[in-house]
């Protein structure tokens, strides 16, 4: 099976104007999560809409593909470098491009879960550490069925444990936190990116709920590596210490 990374990334950002160029101890961001992908595919792409992230791309050696800047999603802009590119790979990995420590056993791992044939979209999970964090609506959460396929994400805890106090629903779950990394069939990124939204999405703000709403499965592999995303300047300085500490 033939797998092929793309890295989403736009300049604009409300909360971090530019953040795929912000330098990281020497690197750029988008290097940084670059070299990660190219570890672990044989080939990886950059889909930007702004010329200085390509030639940024271009300068360190990797791969870029110029897209359209209208995309409301990072999935609808893969389609179209995918598109462009005129891969054969029977499976996309979107890797997030304020990601630059996504973890080589955490690509495996989504890899691996395209071993079972019903696999049509795939995601990770890691179980949460504390019920504070459990209860921030921007960490969205993920309920399974007994097979490891998601039932429903929700910015609310899922779900609710009747009968017990707050401070016991940590030991009475696993709630499962969603990290933002997927992989598609090549053919499903196709139809998804085709679906009007759905009113489950529009409600939480989460795309992955139009793909199940509409009727795609999601497997959800597990992790428990913890990565440092980067989506405001503060973040930054943290995924600096981050990485002064490895």
């Amino acid at each position: 099976m033939k797998f092929i990374a793309t890295i989403p990334a736009r300049y604009a950002s409300t909360r971090f104007p530019g953040k795929p160029l912000a330098m990281l101890s020497g690197k750029t961001v988008i290097q940084r999560v670059y070299e990660q992908a190219i570890e672990a595919f044989d080939e990886a792409y950059v889909a930007t809409d702004d010329e200085r992230i390509y030639n940024a791309v271009a300068r360190f050696g990797g791969k870029a593909v110029m897209t359209s800047p209208s995309h409301r999603s990072g999935t609808d802009r893969i389609q179209e470098a995918v598109t462009k590119i005129g891969t054969t790979a029977d499976v996309i990995v979107n890797i997030q491009g304020d990601e630059p420590f996504v973890q080589q056993a955490q690509l495996e791992t989504l890899k691996h879960l395209f071993d079972d044939p019903q696999t049509q979209i795939a995601t990770l999970g890691k179980p949460f550490e504390s019920i504070e964090a459990a209860e921030n609506p921007n960490s969205p959460k993920i309920v399974t069925d007994v097979n490891g396929y998601a039932l429903y994400f929700s910015r609310s805890i899922i779900p609710f444990i009747r009968g017990k106090e707050r401070s016991e629903w940590m030991t009475a779950f696993p709630f499962l936190k969603h990290l933002g990394l997927y992989a598609y069939r090549r053919n499903v990124l196709a139809e998804i990116t085709q679906l009007p939204q759905s009113p489950l999405e529009l409600a939480e703000s989460l795309e992955q709920l139009r793909w199940l709403q509409n009727g795609y499965r999601i497997k959800v592999g597990l992790t428990d590596i913890e990565t440092v995303g980067i989506d405001t300047p503060e973040d930054l300085k943290r995924a600096e210490d981050f990485l002064a500490n490895l």
